[in-house]
């Protein structure tokens, strides 16, 4: 655990004449694609659950490129410059249909090219990635199964094998056709809400190679509480394996300890099962990041209106406490839907900020209650130092203020400018790519890692930079937020420093790499075991 220097809190970011943070390019990049849903209105709770998307380099050429979650899947591969190509068909993508929904990036077969899981109603897919070629459907060889309603899903290497496992949440057993739909009284209904319906619960693959998968759920007591909306992994006791926490809808939030051949659930004990006020809550998406520096993994949790949008605070031990209100958070989120988060330090100054996409799940529910509305801005909010967070969303520009139904987001740099960018999605739109314009930001650097006897993405790896008296762990992982997969090279801003005095990988087998003197501003290639950095 790092100590803590505790500094008065700088002010945020001056409104004065501040052009835009971030401008939306979809367009410009080339992005055609829209989400829309059919059907009777009021919409129902399958139709609002919304979708995901991706950050992602499917071939290696070092250049991010973009994933779309629908009943249709899109693909567009990037140039590095701000450009995408539609590559849906090339890759024999469009060949796939369903009730798609989210997504999780990882190289199961640990060939060097990241492979797609896409969960969804009644379906889900094993994609395995051909050499950047094209993507074959493996769902049925690899030995997993249809899920009834799978939602977040999620890589990691649980057993310490050196081979992704792949977890998969499942929502509420609803049939449309047979179940209760609406709620409320003649003259004004509604979809009916989490609570009118059974839980499902996740399920835990584990991958025996030669791309088989066997379900050891059960042995691994790996459900949570049901009803999972947002997934993701943290070794957030240092303990040297991944634990898992689920966002679970109405119900207490689920943090499932590792414990070597078996999860514990811990959500109670640890702090993170309810809010600040011991009440359950709509958990949606998730992120895990380390807001204040302090070297311990802390936990975001979007939920529903009217609820506290919860910052755990990782306290050590295994302990958390929930700080949304003491960090100025609580007051500003209170009256959205919350679904996609992630923390990303978009000004560069070493600090995690944290972007939330919102949408209602009510498309009539300015008829139910006229204060709320079914769109939603995109929210974001700079850190303090880690005392407090200031709403800098009017500071977006128009692409944040514009009302959206948010469901899935991801954060990546997809102009490769050292700057993190965001894509989000708009369940009755086009996807908003967010082109981070901060005019006043910090030096970087990134790393792009390549494990050898851990996973090959190297999930799970911590990097640790010390720059300018500021020290910093951030995690290799492409997990959290809601239905989606970012960007897995680890972003490190180091606000003034021109280069990091060290950098220390410590790669999920336990292996450590350090590096001295580490100009900024450029990314890294890390092969695991390596004696010096190269960059791109």
């Amino acid at each position: 655990m790092h100590a803590l220097t505790l500094q008065r809190a700088p002010a945020p970011p001056s409104s004065e004449a501040a052009p835009a943070l971030f401008t939306d390019v979809t367009a410009q990049a080339g992005i055609h694609y829209q989400w829309t849903i059919s059907g009777p209105r009021p919409l129902n709770i399958l139709d609002t659950i919304g979708n995901g998307c991706a950050f992602l380099d499917y071939n290696n050429d070092g250049n991010l490129d973009i994933l779309l979650v629908g009943p249709k899947l899109a693909l567009y591969k990037g140039d590095g410059h701000g450009n995408f190509t539609d590559v849906t068909h090339l890759l024999e993508l469009d060949k796939l249909t369903g009730r798609f929904l989210g997504c999780a990036v990882g190289d199961y077969d640990q060939d060097g090219f990241d492979d797609l899981y896409i969960s969804g109603y009644h379906t889900g897919l094993l994609l395995h990635n051909n050499s950047g070629k094209r993507f074959t459907d493996m769902t049925r060889q690899g030995g997993l199964a249809p899920q009834p309603w799978g939602t977040s899903c999620a890589w990691a290497d649980v057993d310490g094998d050196g081979r992704l496992d792949l977890f998969v949440g499942n929502y509420a057993q609803f049939d449309p056709s047979k179940d209760k739909i609406y709620c409320g009284d003649s003259k004004k209904q509604y979809a009916c809400g989490p609570l009118a319906y059974k839980s499902l619960f996740g399920v835990l693959y584990r991958n025996v190679g030669e791309g088989k998968f066997q379900d050891v759920s059960a042995q691994w007591r790996a459900g949570g509480w049901g009803k999972v909306l947002g997934a993701a992994f943290s070794d957030y006791n240092h303990s040297g394996r991944p634990s898992i926490y689920l966002a679970d809808d109405e119900s207490m939030g689920s943090l499932l300890q590792n414990q070597n051949n078996a999860f514990k659930e811990v959500g109670a004990v640890s702090g993170t099962a309810f809010d600040g006020q011991g009440h359950v809550h709509g958990g949606m998406g998730l992120d895990w990041g380390d807001y204040d520096n302090d070297g311990q993994s802390d936990l975001f949790v979007a939920t529903y209106q009217a609820e506290a949008k919860c910052v755990y605070h990782n306290i050590g031990n295994g302990l958390f406490e929930e700080n949304s209100k003491k960090l100025t958070l609580a007051q500003r989120t209170i009256p959205y839907v919350a679904f996609g988060a992630k923390w990303l330090d978009y000004d560069n100054d070493g600090w995690l900020d944290l972007m939330i996409a919102n949408g209602h799940v009510e498309d009539n529910v300015q008829d139910i209650d006229p204060g709320a509305t079914y769109r939603q801005p995109t929210q974001l909010f700079w850190n303090a130092h880690g005392a407090s967070f200031a709403d800098v969303s009017a500071l977006g520009g128009p692409a944040l203020l514009k009302p959206v139904v948010g469901r899935g987001l991801a954060v990546g740099d997809f102009d490769n400018d050292g700057r993190v960018d965001a894509l989000v999605v708009d369940s009755e739109g086009a996807p908003l790519l967010l082109h981070n314009e901060s005019p006043k930001t910090g030096h970087w650097l990134s790393f792009s890692l390549d494990g050898l006897h851990c996973n090959r993405d190297a999930y799970g790896a911590e990097v640790t930079v010390k720059a300018e008296g500021l020290t910093q762990t951030r995690v290799c992982h492409s997990d959290g937020s809601y239905l989606s997969s970012s960007d897995k090279r680890v972003h490190v801003g180091i606000g003034d420093a021109k280069s990091a005095q060290s950098v220390s990988i410590l790669w999920p087998d336990g292996h450590r790499d350090k590096f001295g003197n580490v100009m900024a501003d450029r990314e890294y290639i890390v092969r695991e075991g390596s004696k010096k950095l190269v960059s791109r």
